[in-house]
């Protein structure tokens, strides 16, 4: 039943709290939010399913602000949906507060989606659908039936990563998908046609999406438009919804100083007087807006103790349906059978992580992902035959072919791991990895279990030259807080890193893999071998005895390092394979020590790539080796001997160093 006077005041009420929240913090983006309001409002109270008491049901919609800078809008929401206290919208913006600036996953109960980087809401609310999709796919539109909702402006509409993930979503009719853009004509600098004049229903249209246009302060349409956007059996829908920047404000209406700073007391007194609201009343939140917007809160339980008895109903009696339930929700990933390499055949570390990911096709139920465009190069082709292609025909393919677009394809894949049940991995060449950092970073921001596979890792890629051979990529994906980064010696330490990522709940992963063949370590020789699970390890030389010389090493280069070592006679020499730098940090120093002793001086870091950061494993007297410049366009064995990855060049240049006989 709706009460449109209630509606209205409600509303005014919200934009009194983002006036009030942005003005006693000082700071904050009141326009947007202001302007937003009225469909963000209709969205909540009369169509977003949810349960009151728990913000984390499997079943719910999911709402996406990815215009993370109306923060106080989504707040005041879930204040009224009962899961933020209302004293938390006083401390917005303040350390220790569930009122962050921008919407923090991990931190505020209802926060579906860490945002504040333009764009990548789009890109996470489309994995979200992909994941709703094909767990519906699987599970039974029963027990999985519910929308993704985003809304975002026209600076999330700006940046490619949001149009790269529409592109696809439209491709893969993702029809539960509604984004509603708020078009307040209005950014930071100034209004939108000083920096755009894109056709957005033009070019949404042509992506495959329903688009609507509506006036989006008029609560009727709004509500025609939502329900118009959930008939719509194959196409996501676009809301274009034509608003006034600061709606509701005394004086600054369309002003584009309100999308960066509060508005003045006098004008938010003035504000409150036009709106109808206590002009001296701080947070104001009347009962009534309470109840009004409560009135579906029943309905809502009821539907919510359906879903759990059809659930407990379905576990019961159906054998194929509890197991599936268990891959979503609880998966087994800590008995995991995976290939074992043989050392009598060299072997790509790519080509190892094909085979290992063909096999956890078959051993984990909704492990998804795909590939940008490479699933020859990245081997992730055999994956995908077993997997399937994810189409609008076919839901219950877990392959995603994502085209060239890996940054829309790291903010899908963090968008499906929000979502839940659903272990996502991508794969590109490692030299793309910088067109897919801004979405790894929010990955590690958000606490994601996603495996991001990066193949071609080294000048080896080779005739490809340095447009295509990273050098500074390996550290620029180490110095991610909470991202563990994996170089596998060969094709057996592959797997072991595999093992570790996929049992990491709560820690995204990057798999760095190699083009050319290594040689596979046989462990009856260097019984240690493969020991990923504390990042470093003693490969060679007796682990009870004082090296003179310590080679640490990573990738391909710990074959390299073996070399060098059987060369340096007269000598005790330890190679140590450094897997992966983030877990061996995590170790004992007692264990630490043990592997790379500070009494040894002479020590040596080799890595095929920049020596930033390894100066801390060398020591003060230590050589680091690597590649500090760009590469070239040459067969990779003719760059090996030209850039000095050869045991006689490298033992040369140990020599002369360490002043060496």
């Amino acid at each position: 039943m709706k009460n449109n006077v209630l509606d209205e005041k409600s509303v005014s009420v919200i934009r009194g709290l983002i006036m009030d929240g942005t003005r006693k913090a000082n700071s904050g983006h009141p326009g947007g939010a202001m302007s937003s309001a009225d469909f963000a409002f209709v969205l909540f109270k009369d169509f977003l399913k949810f349960d009151p008491e728990d913000p984390g049901w499997f079943n719910r919609d999911r709402f996406i602000l990815s215009a993370g800078h109306e923060t106080m809008l989504l707040y005041s929401l879930l204040v009224l949906q009962g899961y933020l206290p209302a004293e938390q919208l006083q401390q917005f913006r303040q350390y220790g507060s569930l009122t962050p600036g921008h919407p923090e996953h991990t931190l505020t109960p209802g926060v579906e989606a860490t945002t504040g980087p333009l764009g990548q809401g789009v890109g996470m609310a489309v994995g979200m659908a992909v994941a709703e999709a094909m767990l519906a796919a699987h599970l039974g539109s029963d027990i999985v039936d519910h929308y993704t909702y985003v809304l975002a402006g026209d600076g999330d509409l700006q940046e490619p990563v949001a149009l790269g993930s529409a592109a696809i979503a439209g491709h893969f009719g993702l029809n539960k998908l509604i984004l509603y853009y708020d078009r307040n004509a209005v950014q930071i600098s100034g209004t939108v046609n000083r920096a755009d004049n894109t056709d957005f229903e033009k070019l949404f249209q042509s992506f495959g999406w329903q688009v609507i246009r509506i006036n989006g302060h008029n609560h009727g349409e709004i509500r025609k438009a939502i329900v118009l956007a959930r008939e719509n059996t194959s196409q996501p829908t676009l809301i274009i919804g034509k608003t006034t920047m600061a709606k509701g404000s005394a004086t600054k209406e369309g002003s584009p100083s309100t999308h960066g700073s509060p508005l003045s007391p006098e004008e938010i007194r003035n504000s409150k007087i036009k709106l109808g609201l206590p002009p001296d009343e701080e947070f104001y939140l009347p009962e009534d807006v309470i109840r009004n917007f409560s009135e579906r809160f029943d309905e809502m339980r009821a539907q919510v103790t359906g879903w759990n008895r059809q659930l407990e109903i379905k576990l019961l009696q159906n054998a194929d349906f509890d197991k599936l339930w268990q891959s979503a929700t609880n998966p087994d990933t800590g008995n995991l059978e995976l290939p074992l390499f043989s050392p009598d055949k060299p072997m790509a570390t790519r080509a190892a992580s094909g085979k290992i990911l063909e096999a956890l096709a078959g051993q984990l139920a909704f492990f998804a992902g795909g590939s940008a465009d490479l699933e020859p190069s990245n081997a992730t082709a055999d994956f995908a035959k077993r997997a399937k292609d994810f189409t609008k025909d076919h839901r219950k393919g877990r392959n995603l072919p994502f085209g060239v677009r890996e940054f829309p394809m790291g903010a899908i894949l963090n968008g499906m791991a929000l979502h839940g049940g659903i272990i996502p991995f991508g794969a590109t060449f490692l030299v793309f990895s910088d067109y897919e950092k801004a979405a790894m970073r929010l990955t590690a921001l958000q606490n994601l279990r996603v495996l991001h596979i990066f193949t071609h890792d080294s000048f080896y890629v080779g005739e490809d030259g340095p447009t295509h051979q990273p050098i500074e990529h390996i550290a620029a994906l180490r110095i991610i807080p909470g991202l563990l980064v994996f170089r596998p010696a060969d094709a057996n330490e592959t797997a072991e890193a595999y093992k570790f990522a996929l049992n990491e709940k709560e820690r995204p992963s990057a798999l760095v893999l190699t083009r050319q063949n290594v040689p596979v370590i046989d462990r009856s020789a260097y019984p240690s071998a493969g020991n990923v699970k504390k990042g470093a390890y003693i490969l060679s030389g007796d682990e009870n005895i004082t090296p003179d010389i310590i080679l640490i090493a990573t990738g391909s280069e710990v074959h390299l390092a073996l070399d060098v070592a059987k060369l340096l006679k007269g000598y005790e020499v330890r190679v140590v394979s450094m897997p992966s730098r983030e877990l061996f940090e995590e170790q004992p120093e007692e264990y630490r020590r043990k592997v790379i002793p500070p009494e040894v001086k002479k020590r040596v870091t080799i890595e095929a790539g920049t020596t930033y950061g390894w100066e801390k494993y060398a020591g003060p007297e230590g050589l680091t080796y690597g590649l500090d410049h760009f590469g070239a366009s040459a067969p990779a064995e003719v760059l090996k001997d030209v850039f000095g990855f050869t045991p006689e060049k490298l033992l040369e240049k140990i020599k002369c160093h360490f002043d060496l006989t």
